[in-house]
């Protein structure tokens, strides 16, 4: 039997094992109802819960997706309206820098029009008065041709070139010597030799020229071939580094109307100009040899230190010379004496051998004398032993 208790009044009853059980099934089965129910409802809640916060996710993401979304369809918007602004400044930009070029190169052309005009303007100008000049100077030479001699157009271009050269002597060529050729102990000579030094007298340049003219009447026409070898010639005779042929003949000639013709495929720095050249020549081969000044002087000092080594030279074989003759000398005499020396060894070792031949001698002739006796003396001679027995003094001893 099993005692229970009733939870109400607090009575306590006794139940037996079968309602025991029927009473602990009963309050077990309504226990799992309870809970089951209990269960089924927190299951309902907990699924209630989870849905509503699903929706509320999703809703969330939704509008979070939308949001997003209007926001980058804002963005978009906005960039391509930026872009349209910038499309259209660009363009603005591009049309502005077009339309600026456009009237730079407007005002370029204007300026290179003007400037052309007046440049054009400059050169008929330039070329007026040159042709003018030119016009003038072939005036005047034909008048000199057809007014003077062939001697006395040369004598006159000669005079032509010294004037122009003078012109300039002061302020161009303070230095410079520019006289007549008037050396002729060569045979030949030119017409004028020009040279030029520095501060300290060192030449830099030289050059030998030669004018040349003739009248238009002269039967024989001469050409420039016809001086440049004798000028060649006057140039290495008078020690000039140039030479310079100031002519009018040929006066028809495109290459020497050109301007400085150099003929150094002929001979070496030689050059055919005409008159109005002649000052233009000198500068030009002046400034470049003064430009090798600095070099020429180096060469200077060098060729002197070579003329000093040289002379040093010589005297080193001078004296070497000398001193090898000397010593030749004294090499014969010392030779000499030595063999003389030898000779005198010679001589003395054969008297010293002779002396010693002697002395051998003396020595033998002494050991014979010492053992030369009477008795040996006259054996075999009685007479002489009889003489030597009478000279004898008889012998006490024997006499007994």
């Amino acid at each position: 039997m099993n005692e229970i208790i009733c939870p109400h009044c607090g009575k306590a009853f006794k139940i037996d094992e079968a309602g025991y059980a029927d009473i602990l099934k009963q309050i077990r089965d309504r226990e799992f109802d309870k809970a089951l129910h209990e269960q089924l409802e927190l299951a309902e809640k907990e699924k209630k819960t989870a849905i509503e916060l699903a929706e509320s996710k999703v809703t969330s993401k939704l509008e979070k997706a939308a949001a997003k979304s209007d926001a980058e369809i804002e963005r978009l918007k906005a960039e391509l309206k930026l872009t349209e602004v910038a499309r259209q400044l660009a363009v603005k930009e591009a049309v502005s820098a077009v339309e600026k070029e456009r009237d730079d190169f407007a005002r370029n052309l204007e300026v290179k029009e003007i400037e052309r005009k007046l440049c054009e303007s400059a050169l008929k100008e330039t070329h007026s008065v040159e042709l003018k000049s030119k016009d003038e100077q072939i005036a005047y030479y034909k008048d000199l041709k057809a007014k003077l001699s062939t001697k006395m157009v040369g004598e006159t271009l000669e005079q032509h070139c010294e004037i122009e050269f003078n012109r300039l002597r002061a302020t161009g060529f303070s230095l410079a010597y520019f006289e007549k050729d008037s050396d002729v102990r060569a045979g030949s000579k030119g017409d004028y030799i020009f040279r030029d030094s520095d501060e300290n007298n060192t030449e830099f340049i030289s050059i030998i020229f030669e004018m040349k003219n003739e009248c238009d009447t002269t039967a024989t026409k001469k050409k420039n071939e016809d001086f440049i070898k004798e000028l060649d010639k006057d140039r290495n005779e008078k020690g000039c580094e140039y030479a310079v042929l100031v002519s009018l003949l040929e006066p028809d000639s495109e290459l020497y109307n050109a301007g400085i013709v150099d003929v150094s495929h002929r001979y070496p720095k030689m050059y055919v100009v005409r008159p109005q050249f002649f000052i233009p020549i000198v500068t030009l081969l002046r400034n470049a040899a003064k430009a090798t000044l600095v070099h020429k002087t180096e060469l200077a000092r060098v060729r002197e230190q070579n003329i000093d080594i040289t002379k040093f030279e010589s005297e080193l074989d001078a004296f070497k010379v000398g001193f090898a003759r000397n010593y030749d000398l004294a090499s014969m005499k010392f030779k000499t004496a030595i063999d003389e020396i030898d000779k005198t060894i010679d001589h003395l070792q054969k008297t010293k051998d002779a002396l010693l031949g002697s002395e051998n001698n003396l020595r033998l002739a002494n050991n014979k004398a010492d053992d030369l006796t009477i008795k040996k003396l006259t054996r075999g001679n009685p007479t002489m032993a009889a003489k030597f027995k009478e000279l004898k003094p008889e012998d006490p001893k024997s006499a007994v």
